[in-house]
């Protein structure tokens, strides 16, 4: 089998009201979607995304120069083409962009190797579980008002979730309080509660804000000052009982490694986007494990579903909508708080084109 070409996509996918972080403002999420075609007919899909289609023609045009890089390869040979890409890019960095327009190669070819293995890619890679626990990251967010907040905790009570998160980042810590209160108000003290920070705190602020935030007894906080600061974050997580939760923004395992031996959280985050696809992810997986370190994948919940349940070390998943007009399959959340993994072979999703076509933008 030999990959017989490479196709790309983008569309916009129009967020239902502008939100908003400590750092960010959100109201388009713009996607790129490639598929990987081979000379057997068997084809796989994967996906990136940023937040404005701009930047993600930048992304767009890296992955399509890696095109002669693999035309007539082996797509099973993930561990060479991920190698052979990561050093092509040595000059443009291996991080940022070049690890983004890696990462739907290395899941469209992870999606043809289960494929034609006629198996879900979890159990390909070592099942753990076949129901992973999820917490809702929809809703909850900083541009919410105090009744948004009740109102949105309890309709995640209702659709499920046994966990959710919340935005925080306000000027004044009190005002953070006081959105934990609401929602744990709404919720009552069985669902579990995360916070996240976002990144948007100084070391001095999040210290008085996280030692307020003890009370709550909270799953984890999260980001609570920007992730290149690994002291100010290794001193908050040897100073509070809460967890401390990073690293979604670090790229490869050598970005964790650094965080690990930082000891600058107690909960790691990696992203399948920056750490370049399935390929090193599970070289990451493998590093927090053998330091005993918990993870939980930021967002693209589609495909990390696969990375939780092939692994004893993962603790939730996270689960954001924002991707679900993506696909043809929809992911149900259990009365219990987990999703049923599905049991279609490859990644388990396939991009809905009927859907998407209207959204489409040009490259």
């Amino acid at each position: 089998m030999r990959i017989s070409d490479i196709e790309l996509a983008a569309v916009d996918l129009q967020l239902d009201r502008p939100l908003r972080t400590a750092i960010h403002e959100i109201s388009t999420v713009s996607c790129l979607l490639l598929t990987v075609r081979t000379d057997e007919g068997v084809s796989g899909e994967g996906y990136g995304f940023c937040f404005g289609i701009d930047r993600l023609r930048s992304i767009a045009q890296l992955a399509a120069s890696l095109k002669p890089k693999l035309i007539g390869r082996d797509p099973f040979q993930v561990e060479a083409l991920w190698s052979d890409l990561f050093r092509h890019l040595n000059f443009c960095g291996q991080a940022g962009l070049a690890l983004h327009a890696m990462t739907p190669i290395d899941v469209a070819c992870w999606d043809i190797i289960g494929k034609v293995a006629n198996q879900p890619l979890y159990r390909l890679f070592g099942a753990h579980r076949d129901r992973v626990p999820v917490y809702a990251s929809g809703g909850l967010w900083l541009s919410s008002g105090l009744d948004e907040l009740r109102q949105e905790a309890r309709a995640f009570v209702d659709q499920g979730f046994k966990a959710m998160k919340l935005r925080l980042g306000s000027p004044r810590w009190q005002d953070d309080i006081a959105r934990i209160e609401a929602v744990r108000d709404a919720i009552g003290p069985d669902i579990g509660l995360m916070v996240d920070a976002n990144q948007g705190l100084t070391p001095a602020h999040a210290l008085r804000l996280g030692r307020a935030l003890e009370a709550f007894e909270l799953v984890w906080f999260e980001e609570p000052v920007p992730t290149w600061n690994d002291e100010g974050s290794a001193a908050l997580a040897a100073a509070l009982d809460t967890p401390i939760a990073s690293g979604e923004t670090e790229y490869t395992r050598y970005g964790l490694k650094r965080q690990i031996q930082a000891r600058a959280a107690d909960i790691l985050m990696p992203d399948l986007q920056r750490m370049g696809g399935y390929t090193e992810f599970r070289k990451a997986i493998g590093l927090m494990a053998a330091h005993d370190v918990p993870f939980s994948p930021h967002i693209f919940t589609e495909h990390s579903l696969h990375l939780v349940a092939s692994s004893a070390g993962a603790i939730h998943a996270e689960h954001m909508p924002w991707f679900g007009p993506l696909f043809r399959e929809a992911m149900a959340v259990e009365t219990d708080g987990t999703i049923l993994v599905p049991d279609r072979p490859g990644v388990g999703f396939t991009f809905d084109w009927d859907r998407l076509d209207p959204m489409r933008a040009a490259l």
